[in-house]
């Protein structure tokens, strides 16, 4: 008998095969790539399944347009949705991504009843309210993928400006997956060393140091914009794969990792019933606990405010009939 895990991953565009790609070559379970384009997926997962022995992986890799497969899968990841094209929002994608996320919900309510769900569909905090509405999951099992990505991009244009290794950046965002997005900077350091300190002792006074310390909180906000301008026909697909691997590992290895992912609040961070951007601890069961931490009256606001969007958009899903309640 099979005993390892089955991840299905629904959509087969850049993400969802950078995913697939990763989660075999990290042998972390058996790989089925779906897609509704005939043949797209099969050749995808075919192509990986190839390299297997160069690889040196060992699990099975396969492309489908048939629910069906996905069935008793222990792990689901939902890259479905049309993609952000140059000038266009995240919420521009609300109403024809929210339609295929209730298609999708749907049917992994029917075959894969017992999974964990981590979903990268924008606009990510409303897509993920939605699936939960729709398959009636239960909260901890129904995640979004943002902040470890808005994290690691935040942590990235850190080490660029101070010149120092990646590794050594601890930072984190919180907040919906957007333009309100809440990069925490009193709490970001280098191993320990607030990076603020060291963007004084760079540029020599505060002001320097916070112009530069906004600049890089801005570029963080629009990553995500920034590369679908270069790309011109795309969007990000590597570190949104990664970033969703990070989650994977921490579930199906029960790491209990603490990383910031969009989770549903029962009043943590003074809000109720929305998913949003926060710490959490992720493990076997999915998200095992929020981690609240004390915020300082800006940090508050700027939370609230991004937690005001979040709400507008679920809203929005209501007045156009995409989610009951």
């Amino acid at each position: 008998m099979n005993s390892r895990y089955k991840i299905s991953v629904i959509g087969a565009g850049q993400i969802g095969t950078v995913i697939c790609q990763l989660a075999a070559m990290r042998q972390l379970g058996d790989v089925v790539l779906f897609d509704i384009v005939e043949d797209l997926p099969q050749g995808k997962a075919l192509d990986i399944l190839e390299a297997s022995r160069i690889g040196g992986f060992d699990v099975s890799v396969i492309g489908t347009n048939n629910y069906e497969d996905i069935r008793n899968s222990d792990l689901v990841i939902i890259t479905a949705g049309v993609p952000r094209k140059q000038g266009m929002s995240r919420d521009d994608l609300l109403t024809v991504n929210a339609k295929i996320i209730r298609n999708v919900a749907e049917n992994i309510g029917e075959f894969a009843p017992n999974a964990i769900v981590i979903l990268i569909s924008n606009p990510l905090d409303v897509m993920v309210t939605l699936f939960q509405n729709v398959s009636g999951f239960s909260h901890n099992r129904v995640m979004g993928q943002a902040g470890v990505l808005d994290s690691s991009r935040f942590c990235s244009f850190i080490a660029q400006e101070l010149n120092v290794s990646v590794k050594d950046v601890n930072a984190m965002v919180l907040g919906g997956h957007g333009d309100s997005m809440v990069p925490l900077v009193r709490t970001a350091n280098i191993n320990g060393i607030p990076v603020m300190d060291l963007l004084v002792q760079k540029y020599g006074n505060e002001k320097k140091a916070y112009e530069v310390m906004e600049k890089l909180i801005n570029r963080t906000r629009m990553a995500g914009g920034e590369i679908v301008k270069l790309l011109k026909t795309g969007s990000a697909f590597v570190s949104p794969a990664m970033a969703t691997m990070a989650m994977a590992d921490a579930i199906l290895r029960d790491e209990k990792r603490v990383l910031p992912v969009c989770a549903y609040l029962s009043g943590e961070f003074d809000v109720t019933g929305y998913y949003m951007g926060v710490p959490a601890i992720l493990g076997a069961s999915g998200v095992e606990k929020i981690v609240e931490m004390v915020l300082n009256k800006d940090e508050q606001e700027a939370f609230a405010h991004s937690a005001g969007q979040v709400k507008q958009l679920v809203s929005d899903m209501y007045k156009l009939n995409l989610i009951s309640g």
